[in-house]
This record gives C-alpha cells, structure tokens and sequence, in this order.
C-alpha cells in the first residue's frame, strides 16, 4: 500500500522488451535505497513495481504484459520521469490516502490554468470510471492523491499548489498529456458491498450508507 505522497523523482534509465513483458531501470538520487530490499515494492507514475535488482540509486523492475496494456509504460522511453513512493510502513503518516499502486485507467489532461498561486487542471476520465470519483474526493493521478474540486460527466478539475507541482511530474504537465488514474479503494468496495444480495448485507443500501456518512 501507498500514499499518494511523493518521496523523489526518477527517470528510467534504461527499458527493454522481455517477450510479452518489459525490464527497466529506474534511477533516483533523490530516493533513499539504504532500506530497499529485493521483493520491495515501489510506486512508480502510481504503478506498483516489484523490486528485482538494486544498483546504487537504481532499482530494476519486470513489468508484464497486463501491466502494459494497463498503463501507460508500453510508451516509456529512455530519460522518462516518474514518480516514486515506497510502500507504506506501519509506522508512516498516512498523509495522502490509501493507495494500492493498481491502474484503473489513463485521462488526459485538457486544459491548465495556471496562477500566482496554484494550477487548475481539468482531466478527462474513462466512462467507466466516473461512478467512482466524487466532488472533493481523493483519486490519484500518476501516484499522487490529490483531490477533485469539481466533477462533470466526463472529466473532473483538480487544484495543484505550487509545492506539488514542484515536487512531482506534474511541473512538465502540458494539455495532451496522460496520466495514470486510480480511484479510491472506498468506492470499489461500496459498491461491492451495495452489490452483495446475501442475507447478511440485506439490509445495506445507498440510503444507509448515506446516513452513516459513508457517501
């Protein structure tokens, strides 16, 4: 599990196809290594990569096809820059909210409003994923949680503060470009719930769950 908190950038230092999969090198001096071990996981643009291989500032990870198809990665060429978290200990702040480094779909920024201030961004989000992003909700983009502002039916607006921009990928967000989402577990496990028609969830429903301030 993650955060959605950005420990350091990365860049991929080198990516080759392995049949159907992918190996790639990622390197950070930003990142601290001293306690990654092999087997680790890393958050990387919000994709959970297992670690392989440490070298130095640098950590190799095999990526498979369902991981291709479901990210952007496929794309990735040498010099890209990610976003990287360590997986969450027991004893971290939970600053963000729970992230589980899954990929539910890719949007696409569509317009920047850039201020003294902050950034206003708008994304376009998949269809199938708009049942479960809601007005001042968490959702992560590229690994980072942050918190939708404003929804309409097919993209949402999200505020970026200057530290944010400064400290993730988001400082080389152009209009075009796309971006890792993931939604947040609480809604997939709602409407899991709402979906259960044994006896022992019977008496759950969007009017209870409403009233108890679950949504």
């Amino acid at each position: 599990m993650f955060t959605g908190i950005i420990e350091a950038i990365g860049s991929i230092r080198s990516c080759h196809k392995t049949g159907q999969g992918m190996q790639l090198w990622i390197e950070s001096p930003q990142l601290d290594f001293s306690d990654v071990k092999l087997g680790d996981s890393i958050a990387s643009n919000g994709v959970c990569l297992t670690v392989t291989a440490t070298d130095g500032d640098a950590f190799r990870a095999d990526l498979s096809a369902e991981t291709l198809s479901r990210t952007l990665f496929a794309d990735y060429q040498r010099g890209q820059r990610v976003n990287l978290e360590k997986a969450l200990l027991p004893s971290s702040r939970l600053g963000g909210h729970l992230v589980s480094g899954h990929v539910d779909g890719v949007g696409q920024i569509r317009a920047i409003d850039k201020t003294s201030d902050s950034w206003e961004l708008w994304l376009s989000m998949p269809a199938a994923l708009s049942r479960y992003i809601a007005e001042k909700g968490s959702i992560t983009v590229d690994g980072i949680s942050l918190t939708v502002n404003e929804l309409t039916q097919d993209a949402f607006r999200l505020t970026i503060v200057p530290h944010t921009a400064l400290v993730t990928t988001l400082q080389q967000a152009r209009v075009g470009s796309r971006l890792h989402l993931e939604v947040d577990l609480i809604a997939r496990y709602l409407e899991r719930l709402l979906q259960d028609k044994t006896p022992a969830m019977a008496g759950v429903s969007t009017d209870l769950l409403r009233a108890r301030g679950f949504i």
